[in-house]
């Protein structure tokens, strides 16, 4: 074995290799299983429009009762792009 590590039969570097064979796996019918699966698992009684409202309210509470230093790198962050607008662009109070 050479330092550059082992050679394989038909390595593309060597004349007469045969050309790649394309390799295509469809995952839309893998992928819709899963999503099936986990609406499955949420259960008749999910409502993502809840969710959407609790997270929105998780992510004011975080951000809420900032101190002035706080607050400035918070605004820095928004205005940077790192952490999405809300309402004025300020935390909560």
């Amino acid at each position: 074995m050479s330092s550059h590590g082992p050679t394989f039969p038909g390595a593309p570097d060597r004349p007469g290799t045969p050309a790649p064979v394309g390799f295509d796996v469809d995952l839309s019918a893998h992928e819709m299983l899963r999503r099936a699966h986990v609406l499955d698992a949420l259960g008749p009684d999910w409502d993502p429009g809840a969710a959407l409202r609790g997270e929105e309210e998780a992510y004011a509470l975080l951000y809420s009762g900032l101190d002035a230093e706080q607050q400035r790198v918070y605004d820095e962050l928004v205005a940077a792009g790192v952490l999405p607008g809300r309402g004025d662009g300020h935390a909560a109070p």
